[in-house]
């Protein structure tokens, strides 16, 4: 039986949405540098330092694909040193409703403890909780979450504003805090990894709230893999 030539057939995407959609966001940095300009804009400098394992030149190309796709705008400034920041677009920031969805499957199907090659940034989480928490609609509250040293002593520091059913974080402290969480990194991965240990952790004020915030992170039981 003669066998099928497909040597003449010219390889194209697929004409749907989905296709579409992951021909501009199907590489694995793009929704993670979309995370972090939901921030705000940044330097290309402060988002080396969100992903020490990405080369300069990666991430520069990346970062330039994604403004040719209309994600991102790069603004420069007349300084010296010359400065330029990225920020999110309208279609860019967008996007970052899709990273709930996304975690929530994570949480699901695939977390675990830290691999060896995965490097562990416990406020890539707090940045994370504007789009996991499910906050009830009469719930208006702040938490405070701290990153400390073995010394207490407090490293970063993020507050998570809950209000009207809406969750945001912003990387400033707390207006008025009702509970506050405070602990190393060790201490914190451990709270969001699949254990769920909470005995590094130091909660003060509303218990409920601080509970609400780590049950977000919580792998469904029986489903880790």
């Amino acid at each position: 039986m003669p066998r099928c030539d497909l040597s003449s057939i010219r390889r194209r995407r697929q004409w749907s949405p989905d296709a579409r959609a992951l021909g501009v966001i199907g590489d694995r940095w793009m929704l993670l540098i979309v995370r972090e300009l939901a921030f705000g804009p940044k330097r290309l400098s402060e988002l080396q330092r969100a992903f020490p394992g990405v080369s300069t030149g990666a991430l520069e190309q990346r970062l330039n694909r994604m403004a040719v796709e209309g994600l991102i705008t790069r603004e420069r400034y007349a300084e010296v040193p010359p400065r330029v920041e990225f920020d999110l677009t309208d279609s860019g920031r967008d996007l970052v409703a899709i990273l709930g969805p996304v975690v929530r499957w994570a949480l699901r199907w695939a977390w675990s403890p830290p691999n060896a090659d995965e490097w562990v940034d416990v406020t890539a989480l707090f940045r994370l909780a504007g789009c996991v928490v499910d906050p009830p609609e009469h719930l208006d509250a702040e938490l405070e979450l701290i990153v400390e040293d073995e010394s207490e002593v407090a490293l970063d520091l993020y507050t998570l504003a809950l209000c009207d059913g809406d969750a945001a974080v912003t990387h400033r402290p707390a207006a008025h805090a009702d509970a506050v969480i405070k602990a190393t990194p060790r201490a914190w991965a451990q709270a969001f990894g699949p254990d769920q240990s909470r005995t590094g952790l130091r909660i003060s004020g509303d218990a409920e709230l601080a509970g609400l915030f780590l049950s977000s992170f919580r792998t469904p039981t029986g489903e880790l893999q």
